[in-house]
């Protein structure tokens, strides 16, 4: 059995591996890690999907520069949009960017299910689900739906966020989904003239973190101009 893949759940048609990016609050980066990681691993030659299963606040399609609808193939499937090799289906392609989704729990569930299952993904060496923030029900079903092969929760350098973050571990753990990393966003400023870092939010304690959780820390992401650029660049 591959690693972190349960057989009694559903898995996607042609997908390979199944990896969640979680936070454990919002405005962390956790879309940001998701699309970048996505068209990453789509320049090292990968078949990549991106999910954005964030139904109340859906990002990744503005990030990556894409607007909806989906077509639709002949077996009544939606059909990925695509941008930098990455194939791409977002809970925005699907609602107007200025209208809240103001949805019960089993409306949600029912979409989501559209979402993983009645779309022509293909063939695909990973795909990348950009998860809502927080630990609710609509993270419980997607995790517990899907073979997940690993989860990766994003998080900055406050504390409060590591205390999000915390719980986001958690819930990997109680769901027995086995954790990738950490990756620390924001983790200080850096120069645009001379590359010198200064740590605005405070001593980050992510080091720390990582020990107690044993959780490896994949990446360490600066705020620095360079960054916004690029993000920038890959939605127009």
């Amino acid at each position: 059995m591959p690693f972190g893949v349960n057989q009694k759940i559903k898995p996607i048609e042609g997908v390979k591996r199944i990896i969640a990016v979680s936070s454990g609050k919002g405005g962390v980066g956790k879309s940001t890690v998701s699309v970048n990681l996505a068209v990453g691993l789509a320049l090292e030659g990968r078949k990549v999907g991106l999910l954005d299963a964030d139904v109340y606040g859906p990002s990744a399609a503005m990030l990556m520069g894409l607007e909806g609808p989906m077509p639709i193939n002949a077996r009544q499937q939606m059909i990925p949009l695509e941008k930098y090799g990455v194939k791409v289906v977002s809970f925005g392609f699907m609602t107007d960017p200025y209208t809240p989704v103001i949805w019960r729990g089993p409306m949600v569930t029912k979409a989501l299910e559209q979402l993983f299952y009645q779309v022509e993904w293909g063939e695909l060496d990973e795909l990348i689900i950009d998860l809502p923030p927080g630990t609710g029900d609509v993270q419980l079903t997607m995790i517990e739906s899907l073979p997940l092969f690993g989860g990766i929760v994003v998080s900055t350098p406050q504390a409060i966020a590591l205390l999000d973050a915390h719980k986001g571990l958690s819930m990997f753990e109680k769901l027995k989904v086995p954790i990738l990393g950490l990756v620390e966003n924001m983790a200080h400023f850096q120069c645009g003239v001379c590359g010198h870092l200064e740590d605005i939010f405070g001593q980050a304690q992510i080091e720390e973190f990582s020990v107690q959780r044993r959780v490896p820390i994949l990446a360490k992401i600066p705020l620095n101009s360079v960054i916004l650029i690029s993000v920038i660049i890959i939605s127009l």
